[in-house]
């Protein structure tokens, strides 16, 4: 992996004056302070990484700097200018470019519209000149080694590639700041690299980027200076050569609670010894997307799949969660065939999906805690087609305390939680009674340290529980530290599974995945039973 360095020529024209400086900045909201008194400077050149808890007051900073929301007090400059953003608008004039981790994209339009939106090349008679924004569009992404068809409708695409069509956009545009918020939550190695790529061409023309993160891996890889924020207020700023990934936890957790970021072994449970009883099994299942998928989770088992964005790993997930028709093939729950052809018939048969997107597939946000774990549910807490709150209500607050859940109460709205809480939701909604199969689509997207490490602790409570756990997830260390089994998906189908103990580290693995993708050829290990 290459550390991509400050440009030297941007830096020489002004040495000691930042792109951006951020002194003693506050934000309120109601009797929450946001923000307290955060200072933050970004050079030219420069890769600054921004790291801290979910609700440390990274998302407010990115706001401010990006015009939704105003400060309270303390200054922002912009190439030694002070300024004051009253809106987005304002923000964008002056150079400042923002990638969230909420796409703002027009699903409708190709990836070439969308890239050059409010900015397309026009006939003199205000006529879009198609083929001209093709072209400008097609060559941007040549230049830059982005694997997009800019004639793509962005609403056909997997999620990493509208990501990589949203960062495309805005590296497009002339901006002398890019703020990158969790880019890689859903990309695969490859295109984790093809992003690190474009941001080395990007500095190299003297553009700052502030980098926000929770995959402290990254940080090493790509950034020159590191700021923790922690409840608000600056914990401190680090020289990314100088520090190391201990020191940085600590930062970000905090004094006493540095132990939740042990590495925790693998479950490596009895799974693998003996023949322990199918939670879930799939007989040649083939589909508009599979291709005689053969797999079997065992009970107790936590099961990976790896491959790369497109493979089918999700696509196994929803087959079985009713999400897609079953065309041949057959799929057992508990050694019992089960025609899964709607996800209610997949609830009813003990099975639970955590979805990729929580925001737009796993919940309502604006309803509360309680509903939200109510709806996988509701025939249980209906009479006589009324809904019973107060049973709702007590459920939900059984389940708050038992995930550790961070909100005043089960009728808080969803949407005024963290990431690494709202995910802890959508585990509720599956705890009670629990799962018989748990399927999981990225179960740690977007979400902190010491969060991860309690959903970690969740998956592991419902393998020990008895329950199969087939889990998809980009972050291939994250297959490895979970998983008893994992399984390698290429163009829809599995063409190995391989136990824990046969993969040395993530880099193996990625290379594994690597050669599945040339025809006839395999993976250098035995099959595990």
């Amino acid at each position: 992996m290459f550390r991509p360095q400050p440009n030297a020529e941007a830096a020489a024209i002004r040495p000691t004056e930042p792109l951006v400086r951020v002194e003693g900045v506050t934000k309120n909201f109601g009797g929450v302070r946001a923000l307290r008194g955060v200072s933050l400077e970004v050079r030219p050149g420069e890769v600054h990484a921004l790291l801290g808890e979910n609700g440390a007051g990274k998302s407010t900073l990115i706001k401010i700097l990006s015009g939704v929301h105003a400060c309270d007090s303390g200054t922002i400059e912009i190439a030694g200018q002070p300024v004051a953003f009253d809106g987005p608008a304002k923000s964008r004039a002056a150079g400042i470019a923002v990638v969230y981790q909420d796409l703002s994209l027009v699903e409708s339009l190709s990836v070439a519209a969308n890239m050059m939106l409010g900015r397309e090349p026009l006939t003199r008679f205000g006529f879009l000149r198609k083929q001209k924004l093709m072209a400008e569009a097609g060559a941007f992404l040549k230049r830059h080694g982005i694997q997009l068809d800019p004639r793509a409708i962005v609403g056909s695409l997997p999620f990493a590639y509208r990501q990589m069509t949203e960062i495309s956009k805005a590296l497009m545009g002339d901006a002398r700041v890019l703020i990158l918020d969790e880019p890689t939550s859903s990309l695969t190695s490859d295109e984790v690299q093809v992003l690190f790529d474009a941001i080395a061409r990007v500095t190299s023309r003297g553009v700052g980027v502030i980098y926000v993160t929770h995959r402290l891996d990254e940080v090493f890889q790509i950034s020159q200076r590191v700021t923790v924020l922690r409840d608000g207020a600056n914990v401190g700023t680090f020289v990314t050569p100088e520090t190391d990934m201990k020191r940085l936890v600590a930062a970000i957790v905090g004094p006493g609670h540095a132990d939740q970021t042990a590495t925790p072994e693998p479950v490596a449970s009895a799974v693998l010894a003996g023949k322990p009883a199918p939670a879930i099994s799939l007989f040649r299942v083939s589909n508009d997307r599979l291709s005689g998928v053969d797999l079997t989770v065992s009970k107790g088992e936590i099961h990976g799949l790896a491959g790369l964005i497109g493979s089918g790993r999700t696509e196994i997930l929803e087959t079985i969660f009713g999400l897609r028709r079953v065309e041949s093939g057959e799929i057992a729950v508990d050694g019992q065939p089960q025609p899964l052809r709607t996800p209610t018939e997949a609830i009813e048969q003990g099975i639970a999906l955590v979805p990729e997107d929580r925001h737009v597939q796993g919940l309502i946000l604006e309803h509360s805690i309680e509903r939200n774990v109510a709806l996988a549910r509701l025939r249980r807490f209906a009479r006589w087609g009324w809904m019973q709150q107060g049973a709702a209500a007590k459920d939900a607050a059984t389940v708050i305390r038992k995930l550790a859940v961070k909100a005043p109460g089960p009728s808080s709205l969803v949407k005024t939680l963290s990431g690494g809480n709202q995910q802890k939701v959508v585990f509720a909604k599956w705890s009670n009674p629990p799962p018989r199969v748990l399927l999981l689509d990225e179960p740690t997207v977007g979400v902190d340290v010491g969060a991860r490490e309690e959903i970690y602790s969740v998956i592991r409570n419902a393998a020990g529980a008895g329950a199969g756990v087939l889990v998809v997830s980009s972050d291939l260390a994250e297959l490895l530290l979970l998983c008893d089994r994992i399984s390698l998906v290429v163009e829809g189908r599995i063409v190995t599974t391989l136990s824990r103990g046969a993969i040395a580290n993530a880099e193996e693995l990625h290379h594994l995945l690597q050669l599945t993708q040339a025809e006839d050829q395999r993976p250098p290990y035995e099959l595990s039973a």
